[in-house]
C-alpha cells in the first residue's frame, strides 16, 4: 500500500468568480507564444528602450546647454571687468601724459593762460575802467608785455593793472574788473579734470559693451 505525502497548503484565493447562473474561470496565464508575438514583444521593448535613451539624452543635451550658458555668462562678466580695466587705465595713463604736456607747457609759457583769458573776455570787461590781474611775481615784466599786448587784440588796451602776488603759483592768476572775476589755477584745474574722469570711469563701470571680432569661416 503506497502512501502520498500530503501537498503544501495553499492559501485561499479568490480566483474563480461565481456570478449568478455563470462560473467566470480567471484567466490562466499563456505559456506559449507565437514568433510573430515575441518579434511584437520585442519590437515593442526595444521601442521603449529607443524613446527612454532619446529622452536621456535630450535631458544631458539639455544640461550641457545650460552649462555653456552658464560658462560663457562668467567668461563675458570676465571680459567686462578686464575692459574696464583696460579703458581705466588707458585713460589715467591719457591723462597724466596729458598733464606732463600741459606741465611743461606752461612752464615753457606762463603768461599763454592769462593771455588768452583776457581776448576770451573781451566783452565782459570792455566797459571796465580797470583790469586788475592778481598773478605770480616770477618774471613780471614778461607776464605785462602779454597781457598789455591781449588787450590790445581784445580792444582792451592800457587798463591791465598787474599786482604780483607771493602765494600764486606759476601761470596761475585772478582778474577783477569790479563787475566780476574770473580766476586760473593749473593744479586745482588738473584735479577736476581727474575727478571727472574717475566719476566718467565709475559711472560707466562695467556697462559698457564689450564688442568681439565677427568670427570667420575658415
Amino acid at each position: 500500500m503506497s502512501t502520498h505525502a500530503p501537498s503544501a497548503p495553499r492559501l485561499f484565493a479568490f480566483d474563480t468568480v461565481f456570478d449568478g447562473d455563470q462560473v467566470i474561470e480567471p484567466r490562466r496565464p499563456k505559456r506559449n507564444y507565437t514568433a510573430d508575438e515575441v518579434e511584437a514583444v520585442r519590437a515593442e521593448a526595444y521601442a521603449e528602450g529607443q524613446n527612454s535613451a532619446v529622452a536621456r539624452a535630450e535631458q544631458e543635451a539639455a544640461q550641457a546647454l545650460g552649462q555653456a550658458a552658464e560658462a560663457a555668462r562668467v567668461a563675458l562678466s570676465t571680459l567686462a571687468e578686464i575692459a574696464h580695466e583696460h579703458r581705466s587705465g588707458a585713460a589715467r595713463l591719457a591723462l597724466a601724459a596729458a598733464g606732463k604736456i600741459a606741465d611743461a607747457a606752461l612752464d615753457r609759457f606762463p603768461e599763454a593762460p592769462a593771455a588768452a583769458a583776457i581776448e576770451a573776455l573781451g566783452r565782459e570787461i570792455e566797459a571796465a575802467p580797470r583790469l586788475l590781474v592778481c598773478a605770480s611775481p616770477a618774471d613780471p615784466d614778461r607776464l605785462q608785455k602779454a597781457l598789455e599786448a591781449a588787450a590790445v587784440r581784445a580792444g582792451f588796451p592800457g587798463r591791465i593793472v598787474l599786482q604780483q602776488e607771493a602765494g600764486r603759483t606759476r601761470a596761475a592768476f585772478l582778474f577783477d574788473w569790479g563787475e566780476g572775476r574770473a580766476a586760473f589755477d593749473p593744479a586745482a584745474a588738473a584735479d577736476r579734470v581727474e575727478a571727472a574722469l574717475e566719476a566718467a570711469l565709475a559711472s560707466e563701470g562695467l556697462h559698457a559693451e564689450v564688442h568681439l571680432p565677427p568670427l570667420t569661416e575658415a
